[in-house]
């Protein structure tokens, strides 16, 4: 294992679909919605594409594709309800994907600070996190909400590395979607991508400066980005 640097790194994480398979319980939430408005339950294979710019996206996303068009304050009780009864289920069936837990002892025994950087509301994110007994592993839980700007806005990145108390040049950021890759871009930070997300576009052709399969291979990648190969 490499010398502890003086100055820690900041490994900053995405959420949905990186570090939780956060997939089944918000969808069941978007059908229950759906139904409410009328719908039919969408095909998974669409609707898991939908994750990953916040609740009130999927909701939005959810009803274009069901063909349902609604004015603001059908759409605001809509949400609300989204908001109401993913709350009460968030982790029913919302599990960290394989591997995730020892990379981030691994990580934690380098030194490095670890922190959330998610399009989801910081809330959600915290009662998430609480569920499955992950809040104490990160310094910092910035969501959608926290800053005055989201993801791909680098912004929200650098807000939630300097809320870490690390700095923009020693971070990397780690998730699954063109939105993380864009952030990362957009902060001229590293990206690791992983392949357990919801996006459509395959994740080896994201154009990260990693690519991992398992998260075994987390903490050996991130000695490389770091080390500047």
């Amino acid at each position: 294992m490499p010398a502890m640097p003086s100055h820690p790194a900041v490994i900053a994480f995405d959420l949905d679909g990186t570090l939780v398979d956060t997939a089944p319980d918000l969808l069941d939430t978007l059908d229950i919605v759906l139904n409410e408005a009328g719908a039919p339950p969408l095909p998974r294979e669409d609707t898991r594409r939908m994750i990953g710019a916040g609740a009130r996206a999927l909701v939005q996303r959810g009803l274009d594709a069901a063909g349902i068009a609604v004015d603001p304050a059908a759409f605001d009780r809509l949400y609300d309800r989204f908001l109401e009864h993913y709350a009460d289920h968030i982790a029913d069936s919302s599990r960290p994907f394989p591997g995730l837990l020892a990379a981030l002892d691994a990580l934690e025994a380098r030194g490095h600070v670890l922190a959330v950087c998610t399009n989801k509301l910081e809330y959600l994110s915290r009662l998430l996190l609480d569920r499955l007994d992950l809040t104490s592993r990160f310094k910092v839980i910035a969501g959608a909400d926290t800053f005055a700007v989201h993801k791909p806005d680098a912004g929200h990145l650098i807000g939630t590395v300097e809320q870490a108390g690390g700095m923009i040049t020693r971070a990397i950021m780690v998730g699954d979607s063109l939105t993380d890759v864009l952030t990362a871009r957009n902060a001229g930070v590293p990206v690791i991508v992983v392949p357990f997300g919801y996006t459509e576009t395959p994740a080896e052709e994201l154009g990260g400066d990693a690519f991992i399969g398992h998260y075994d291979l987390l903490p050996e990648t991130v000695d490389r980005l770091l080390a500047g190969e």
